[in-house]
């Protein structure tokens, strides 16, 4: 239970942006070291010395691979049972299509030439 949070707060990198500078209508962007959440808080001086030490019993106890394989049996698991529910039927877009609007000269047929 919560392999994905798990997963993305102890082994997934983040790049933060540091800074966003606009010049003459372009923008500028400068991000940070890739780095993982639990990266951060373990180098931050602002959490107390014993939520890191619980921090990292939890990350010495984890493995990545097997948090992996769980979060893509449970994807299966619900791919499998949309499948299950929705036999049968297509599948419907979860936006609603516009209709394109037809103009009068897409009506109109192109002629063709041989190239001469």
């Amino acid at each position: 239970r919560g392999e994905l949070r798990l997963y993305k707060n102890f082994f997934q990198p983040v790049m933060k942006l540091k800074e966003k500078i606009r010049d003459k209508g372009k923008v500028h962007r400068k991000y940070d070291i890739p780095k993982t959440p639990y990266q951060r808080i373990i180098e931050s001086e602002k959490i107390p010395e014993e939520n890191k030490k619980e921090l990292r019993e939890l990350y010495q106890r984890l493995n990545p691979a097997e948090l992996k394989r769980k979060i893509d049996e449970k994807i299966h698991l619900l791919f499998k049972t949309y499948e299950e529910k929705n036999r049968g039927r297509q599948a419907l877009p979860s936006k609603k299509q516009t209709p394109r609007r037809v103009r009068f000269y897409m009506t109109q047929q192109q002629p063709i030439g041989l190239g001469r």
